[in-house]
């Protein structure tokens, strides 16, 4: 009788190669995701991952919805609807924002069957985050812009706040193809940069008007919203509210989160959101800009905004930082249009606090 060969597992593919990474290499390539369902994914993968996911560095939330707590319809939650009245009371809603996560139902990897994550019951950004202790990159994107636009207008702002704004740009207009070559050097009144008086009889100094309180209402808003993470997450550097339209984004950096931190919020009287200060607004007009792409914006319109009080003081260092931040506002064929307002006459306007 011949004798059976046993087959032996052989000892070295038994062990585990990715154990000999060290966690802070691993830590690198979980920062590289940065998506919080992936992180959530990745935590229930083994002990290991559910210690390591909480201490990167880098986040980003993704709202997919926003739920109302008084029974509103579907239509009042739209935060791109059209009617400003609602501006407001849409972003009431956004401390219960609710995010749809792959890792609802996920349970700690310890055998214990306790959720993974115990505090996302209400699915809340801020409970969602007190999951990572060592956060200094954030981004929260919403899941739609703020501010209700006709079709084929174009706006974008972006802000910089501390505890109160420091600087705003607001970029408008209306996207059309570009004009024939023939007409491209026809008789225009803004050869000299001068605003036509069209602007002023048409109601289009108006709606640059209703554009530049709408964003400032919806910045100080989100401002205000993100007083529980900013005071949860001391080890935050960089933190970024944007919007999946790209319409608005609010940023803060190292220095306005401590501004932040160590100055109380002036809150506005009528509603959830940081009050406005007195402004100081530079508004440079072009009836007509072409734009890289075959497009061009009529009616380009640039709002360069600062709180008043800090305008008479401004050193020279300051004012180049805030030219480095206009000019760095936005990408692509927006940054163009930006350096090409730049060039054009400045109109100074005020407006009071609110």
């Amino acid at each position: 009788m011949h004798s059976k060969a046993r087959i032996h597992a052989d000892p070295a593919l038994d062990f585990d190669q990715f154990d000999c990474l060290p966690d802070s290499l691993v830590l690198l390539i979980l920062n590289k995701l940065e998506d919080v369902r992936s992180l959530g994914r990745c935590s229930a993968v083994s002990k290991r991952f559910n210690v390591l996911v909480p201490l990167v560095d880098d986040v980003c939330v993704k709202i997919d919805r926003v739920v109302a707590v008084d029974g509103d319809s579907d239509d009042a939650l739209n935060l791109s609807s059209s009617k400003p009245r609602n501006i407001i009371s849409h972003f009431l809603k956004l401390l219960l924002f609710t995010i749809t996560k792959p890792f609802h139902d996920m349970c700690s990897p310890d055998g214990t069957g306790r959720p993974l994550f115990p505090q996302l019951a209400h699915h809340s950004p801020v409970q969602v985050l007190r999951s990572f202790s060592h956060v200094r990159n954030l981004r929260v994107e919403l899941p739609s812009g703020d501010v209700g636009v006709e079709e084929g207008v174009l706006l974008k702002w972006r802000a910089e706040y501390g505890s109160t704004l420091q600087n705003c740009v607001i970029l408008g207009g209306t996207l059309v193809d570009r004009k024939p070559i023939a007409d491209e050097h026809e008789p225009s009144s803004d050869d000299n940069g001068t605003m036509p008086e069209s602007f002023y009889t048409n109601g289009g100094l108006k709606l640059r008007v209703v554009w530049t309180i709408s964003c400032l209402i919806a910045a100080s808003t989100r401002h205000y919203l993100l007083r529980s993470i900013i005071k949860e997450h001391p080890t935050l550097r960089s933190l970024v509210l944007a919007d999946a339209d790209e319409q608005g984004t609010l940023c803060m950096g190292t220095e306005q989160l401590k501004d932040f931190r160590e100055n109380q919020l002036s809150a506005s009287a009528c509603s959830n959101r940081t009050q406005v200060p007195a402004c100081n607004m530079k508004l440079k007009y072009a009836p007509y800009l072409e734009l890289p792409g075959g497009l061009a914006l009529q009616g380009a319109t640039l709002l360069v905004i600062k709180p008043a009080n800090n305008g008479s003081s401004d050193s020279h260092g300051s004012r180049k930082e805030a030219e480095a931040f206009v000019s760095g506002a936005f990408d692509g064929s927006l940054r163009f249009a930006v350096k090409a307002l730049m060039k054009r006459r400045t109109y100074l306007l005020e407006m009071n606090g609110f």
